[in-house]
């Protein structure tokens, strides 16, 4: 019992010993208050309603003048002005206090992507590098695609998927198939097209054709839907043929981290 209140007091004397906060100086609180942005915060709840300094100050009980000067961060809100404010805009005082999202903004350098070949054949006839693969969820997949010119032993195969693509010829003469139209693409001519109507690209020249690609798996709401029919054998070789398909969003990573196989549906995604 003796040797537990030995350690009891040693325990008290080594708090008692434990150094102390020094003081918080006011310019430290001050930049702490102004890291919370609530000045602008206010300003943009207010704006959202359309609605004027003197309105606002109507309804809180506080001049346009005084409201001027928060917005602006040249006062700080009592919690009981601060709470006025709130209610008008039906939020919660911790509103003002959240840390706020950052905008989303990714740079991805050129060493840092990865060279990928056509899938599914032993000779591609394209290679793409994905140019968002570090965003997470992201809502279109642009990519660096080069199309090499293709032999005679080659075959064109067509594919579909929601949404729509934009593509744009960066470098040389590219063939584009869409439905039953056939266009000739050069340098800098650019492509946007319904992606639900079967597709294609082939290079068109004796050297490789290089092309950004953004496509968006997400079907709009005002996109119409159509009924697709499984093309005739004689126009694609085999059934796996989307899942080989000239799109690097078809063998790439999908929009949220998902892998399309070759009946187009999604087999896999990454978390």
């Amino acid at each position: 019992m003796q040797k537990g209140t030995t350690v009891a007091k040693e325990s008290a004397a080594a708090l008692s010993e434990a150094p102390v906060p020094a003081e918080i100086d006011s310019e430290t609180a001050e930049q702490f208050i102004a890291e919370k942005h609530i000045g602008s915060r206010i300003k943009r709840l207010r704006l959202k309603k359309s609605m004027g300094l003197v309105e606002l100050g109507r309804h809180t009980g506080l001049s346009a003048s005084f409201l001027s000067q928060l917005e602006t961060g040249r006062v700080v809100p009592t919690l009981r002005n601060l709470a006025r404010i709130a209610m008008v805009f039906s939020k919660d005082l911790s509103y003002f206090f959240e840390t706020e999202p950052q905008s989303l903004f990714r740079v991805h350098r050129r060493k840092e992507r990865v060279r990928l070949p056509q899938t599914g054949v032993d000779d591609p006839t394209y290679f793409f590098e994905s140019l968002g693969y570090m965003v997470p969820d992201r809502l279109m997949d642009p990519y660096f695609a080069e199309f090499v010119p293709m032999k005679k032993t080659q075959d064109v195969r067509p594919h579909v998927h929601p949404g729509y693509e934009f593509l744009y010829v960066l470098q040389g003469e590219l063939e584009i198939r869409h439905g039953d139209q056939v266009s000739q693409m050069e340098t800098g001519d650019a492509v946007y097209f319904d992606a639900s109507t079967p597709h294609a690209y082939i290079c068109a020249g004796k050297t490789p054709a290089i092309a950004l690609i953004v496509t968006m798996h997400q079907q709009s709401a005002m996109q119409p839907s159509m009924q697709m029919r499984p093309l005739q054998s004689s126009t694609l070789p085999s059934r796996t043929i989307p899942g080989n398909a000239l799109r690097p969003g078809v063998i790439g990573p999908g929009a949220n981290g998902s892998t399309l196989g070759s009946s187009g549906n999604i087999v896999g995604s990454r978390s």
